[in-house]
Formats: C-alpha cells, structure tokens, sequence
C-alpha cells in the first residue's frame, strides 16, 4: 500500500476530492453462454481490505464507485441491472459500516458506463431508496480519436446538440425511479482511445468541453469529471512537461467563476454563439459563457433579465476573452485578453485578470473565441434565493 500512501499525501497537499473506483467483476464468472455476461454475486472482500486500510489511515475519499463500464451491453463485459443493483446495496452498506458518520461517510456512485434506459432504470428500482447517491455515465459523443473529422463536429452545433437527449434521459431516470440520486458525468474526453492527437490538447476542443459543462449543468447534473489529468491526447496537461493545455484554463475559469445555481440563458441568434449563464460564484451578480463557432462573425451580445430590461447596478464588466495564438485553431497556446498564459519560472499558474469595461457596451465575441463574463451587481432574482 505505499503507492497508495504517497497518493494520499499528494492528495491532501492539493485538496483533491478523491473518487476511487472498486473492481466490480471479483467473484463473477463468464456465461457459458454469452461470453460478454458475467454472472454471479460480486465478491467484496478485496475492496473491503482496501476500505477498511483506507479508513484507518485517515484518508479522505470523496465516493467509491462501483465499476466500470459494464452496464448495458457493456464495452467488453456487462453484468444485469438486477444483479447490479444487488451489488450496490452490499457496498453501501460496507460503506454505512466503516464510515458511521453521515457528515463524513463516502457517498457511492454506479454504475459508471454508457447510458441505456431500460438498464439504468432497473438498476435504480432494484438498488432502492438512498443508495445510489450518485448516477454516473460515461460521455464520448465525439466518436473515435482517429476520425479525420473530428474537428468539424467540435465546431458543428448541431451535432454537439445531439448529446442532450441522452442528458435529459438521466434525468428523467432519476426523477422516476432514483428522485434521491444526482446525475455526475462519471468519464468524459469527447473522443474515446485517448482523444485526437492534434485536436483533443488544443484550443478547439474548448467548443466542445467548455459547451459540456455548461449543457449538463443545464440538465442538472452535479459533476463533470474529465478524462483525463493526464495521459491520452486529451489531457488537460501535456504528458511530457506537465504544461498546461487550453482546456485547464478554460476549467479552471469556469471553476472560479461559475456559482452552483445555474440560470436559464437563451439569445435569438445563430446556433454558433452557445451562451450560458450561473450566478456568480464569489460575488453577487451572475457570470457567463459565450462560446462562439462560427469562423467569421463577430457577435456582440447585449445581457438583458427576464423583463427585457438594462442590468441593474451593472456599472462595469469583467471580461476573459480566449483565443487561439495566431488564429490557429489547434494551437496549444492560449491566449487571455491577447496575452499569452504561460506557467512562471517556478511552474505556477500565471494570473488569470480580466479586463474591466463599461456594463452598458455590448459584448463583442470575436470569431473562434470563448469568453467568460461577470457582471458584478446584476440582480437575478433566483441568486438571491
């Protein structure tokens, strides 16, 4: 276990909120019958040991997740809804025993896959009340890494709306069968098999991530875990030095900006201009996303509320404008207001300031652009709930 206890003490220097995830096949065997389904109970007593070592030192763990990718018709194995949702009960109550306190205790995640209806919602029924505390599916809707376009499905709106059905579906799962349970995106990396070798590090995967966010989000979904820190084309570091990509910054953004309470945004404009809206995480007012695909229209967007109305006691924006260095579109380099982000000398995180503007002004979003805005003062009646 020392690996185990040198991760934890990066862990705690960091802060990190840890999900770990247990080998949900111990104890099955392969069907004779159809050699993709594995029958028989789960053995827990390999992630027990674990658990049991884990909770003894201290370690904080934010949930366990109970497997990977083996619901549905699973990827290269898959285990029933009944039996998984048998599965789950004995973990949770593994986790009830070894984490008494409800302030502190785990929570518990499943099934981690591919979304199926059918199977999700047996699974729910049968794990039953307060169990599953978080609902996780896997997302690669931008298909294979290798596909030579790629780049155009980022950059096509249509084809990025196609994955809401599948995050309304989670939802409604849960509003009938698991009202208790919280959608999470358990995996995502838009590509699958490690992403696009020269899209998924670079600025245009942004379209796609950032738009991510803000779309589930939209469908009440609690958390958004990216494949990967790194490792694969879509790390948000760069596997040799360490560097950050784009879409670090572009999370990183939205991780200070963008409050939990998400706001209805909508514009009468052209699909290309994706724009999404929370309250302000620490100030009062509300921040937005404006996310614009089109390679040669310039947007400018006046924010109104619900009565049509100027911002109230908006008197000045702050604005982060992220394009691409030299208008390349695959450029590993981000710019913040024209400004290159670079790591300092001792490999921090240079400072991300805005620029400060007049409220009144429209906000112009350049083509090929994403920008993130607070208004400070902006009085939206649900952030003062």
């Amino acid at each position: 276990m020392d690996r185990w206890d040198l991760m934890n003490k990066l862990f705690n220097e960091t802060g990190a909120k840890i999900t770990f995830g247990l080998n949900a096949l111990m104890g099955r065997m392969v069907s004779k019958d159809d050699d993709s389904l594995m029958l028989g109970e789960w053995d827990p007593k390999n992630a027990l040991d674990f658990m049991k070592y884990t909770a003894s030192k201290g370690y904080k763990i934010d949930s366990y997740e109970l497997g990977n990718e083996l619901c549905g018709s699973g990827v290269s194995k898959r285990v029933k809804a009944e039996q998984y949702g048998r599965d789950i009960i004995v973990l949770k109550k593994l986790v009830q025993e070894l984490y008494p306190d409800p302030f502190t205790q785990p929570k518990v995640l499943g099934p981690a896959g591919f979304y199926d209806k059918q199977w999700f919602n047996v699974f729910l029924q049968t794990s039953g009340p307060h169990v599953v505390d978080g609902l996780t599916h896997h997302i690669y809707n931008l298909g294979a890494g290798v596909d030579p376009s790629l780049i155009n499905k980022i950059q096509d709106p249509n084809f990025l709306d196609q994955i809401a059905q599948t995050y309304k579906d989670i939802s409604g799962s849960i509003k009938s069968y698991g009202p208790w349970s919280r959608a999470w995106v358990g995996e995502a990396g838009g590509a699958y098999n490690s992403g696009g070798k020269y899209v998924s590090h670079s600025f245009v995967d942004g379209f796609w991530y950032l738009d991510q966010l803000g779309m589930t989000s939209a469908f009440n979904h609690k958390v958004f875990c990216r494949q990967s820190l790194i490792g694969g084309n879509y790390g948000l570091l760069d596997t040799t030095t360490f560097i950050p990509n784009p879409d670090y910054y572009g999370a990183l953004l939205w991780h200070r900006l963008m409050g939990p309470r998400v706001l209805y945004a909508s514009h009468n404009g052209t699909p290309y201009l994706r724009v999404y809206s929370h309250c302000s995480k620490k100030t009062t007012g509300i921040s937005l996303l404006a996310i614009n695909m089109s390679n040669s229209t310039m947007f400018d967007v006046l924010v109104t509320d619900d009565s049509n109305s100027n911002p109230q006691e908006a008197d000045q924006r702050e604005e982060y404008h992220l394009t691409p260095k030299d208008g390349n579109i695959l450029s590993d380099v981000l710019l913040l207001n024209g400004k290159a982000l670079e790591v300092t000398e001792g490999y921090d995180i240079p400072a991300m300031n805005p620029q400060v503007v007049d409220a009144s002004s429209p906000l112009k979003v350049a083509p090929r652009s994403i920008v993130f805005v607070t208004l400070r003062g902006f009085k939206a009646p649900a952030c003062a709930l």
